[in-house]
């Protein structure tokens, strides 16, 4: 496969933006970045105002997997229009409007698409505040949005982070035939998205290049692990699925596999990531190569992609990298988004893109938020006290001890140590029901 021709368009540039209509934010919703009061202490918001604007990439000649004769193997090319949403630390007004995220997704066939908005604490097109932040890329799953990751992505634009979310124009989950071009597409997009960004904000002062992590939900984990160095296995279903030897190049051994790693990586996050189980993205040895800091979170019940072969295979096989894995006892594969929208809400199917049959929505993405929060600040921002909340002293959160001799307001948030073993964050009686596993790289 030919050295992709890329190139780029802004449709809204740092210094002048796109202006998009927003609608007023919906009073009976609370924006998903905020979360409750029992949250641990970390996944609270941020001291900076956000800003957000949607930058559009073109990738040209890229190939065209919907196209007629592509399962030939004669696919044409095109050029492939990546719009970026892009959170940052922003200056802003009392009285300027909130942004409201619309999206859709695909519903049970055979109804249309359900149509959703989202408020959120970002005003849109604000000028940016402060230099040289962090850039964290962000990866959806399979026919999802950005729209439905503002749970993370205001929250850590709050925190000093520059947060850009790609919308993978994906085939629908509800066509079986459009998974190859997802399995070719996702990890290119990532790291196309990612290294014209560095350039590009780079330029502008606002991110340090390499200060980068990257952050997917589902396949976009696939895509996440894949962009960060994990070699993607040439014999494997992975890419024997993707018509005419597509992915080959990219695969173990393949002329172009350093194509599509993303320079300047520093940490990352891959939430209930597919690449596992019948896929076998990676082969029993393709996670060695990664050595990028990795965050696995996933519910231990994931019947979507699978625990076993997922996130604690996953865990278990990328020896050469410091990795911890957050399992969420009795908790499915949807984990990765906001609460369920009230358009959401009247079909099961529609809700299940977004909540867990076990765990509050709320309660999850706060727990997320937190470690994530955590393992950011200490790999791109050099926080080392973050360690503390990382390298919990139990790995099951419910065997940790607040001695009743320990005194403390209600509420305090738990300051860890050899006599309070309820992981550090955590509030008294609110950390049951997870578990923190943690791996140092193998040695050389």
């Amino acid at each position: 496969m030919p050295l992709r021709a890329r190139s780029i368009v802004l449709a809204a540039s740092l210094a002048s933006a796109l202006i998009v209509p927003i609608a007023a934010p919906l009073a009976a919703q609370e924006a998903p970045s905020r979360f409750g009061v029992d949250a641990p202490e970390l996944a609270g918001l941020g001291p900076a105002s956000v800003g957000v604007r949607t930058l559009i990439l073109i990738e040209h000649a890229q190939v065209d997997l919907s196209a007629s004769g592509a399962q030939r193997g004669a696919a044409p090319r095109h050029d492939r229009v990546l719009k970026i949403d892009l959170w940052y630390p922003a200056l802003t007004r009392p009285a300027d409007l909130r942004e409201v995220y619309r999206a859709a997704f695909p519903a049970e066939p055979p109804a249309p698409p359900v149509h959703f908005s989202v408020t959120g604490i970002a005003v849109r097109n604000a000028p940016a505040a402060g230099s040289g932040y962090p850039l964290v890329i962000v990866s959806h799953g399979h026919s999802n949005s950005p729209a439905a990751m503002t749970w993370i992505t205001e929250n850590l634009a709050s925190k000093g982070y520059v947060v850009a979310a790609i919308r993978h124009e994906d085939p629908p989950l509800t066509d079986a035939a459009g998974l190859p071009e997802l399995l070719l597409m996702r990890p290119l997009d990532i790291a196309f998205a990612a290294k014209t960004l560095q350039r590009l904000l780079a330029a502008r002062r606002l991110v340090d290049p390499m200060r980068t992590a990257l952050i997917g939900y589902s396949m976009g984990g696939y895509g996440v692990l894949t962009a960060a160095g994990a070699t993607l296995d040439a014999a494997g279903r992975t890419v024997q699925l993707v018509p005419g030897g597509l992915l080959l190049p990219f695969a173990s051994g393949g002329a172009m596999r350093d194509a599509i790693t993303v320079p300047g990586l520093r940490a990352v996050v891959a939430i209930s990531p597919a690449g596992g189980g019948e896929l076998g993205a990676w082969g029993a040895d393709g996670l060695r190569t990664l050595t990028a800091p990795l965050l696995l979170i996933s519910g231990d019940q994931d019947r979507v992609v699978g625990y076993a072969s997922g996130a604690r295979g996953f865990f278990d096989a990328a020896v050469n990298a410091d990795r911890y894995l957050l399992t969420f006892r009795g908790a499915g594969h949807s984990i990765g988004l906001n609460p369920a929208p009230a358009a959401m809400r009247h079909r099961l199917w529609d809700q299940d893109w977004f909540e867990d049959p076990v765990w509050s929505k709320q309660r999850i993405n706060a727990i997320s938020a937190h470690f994530i929060t955590a393992f950011l600040d200490r790999h791109l921002k050099g926080d080392e006290s973050r360690a503390a909340y990382l390298d919990v002293a139990v790995p099951e959160s419910g065997d940790g001890v607040w001695p009743a001799s320990t005194s403390s307001a209600y509420a305090a948030f738990s300051p860890g140590g050899p006599d309070v073993t309820v992981w550090k964050g955590f509030q008294r009686n609110h950390s049951a029901g997870l578990e923190l596993l943690r791996a140092a790289a193998r040695s050389p």
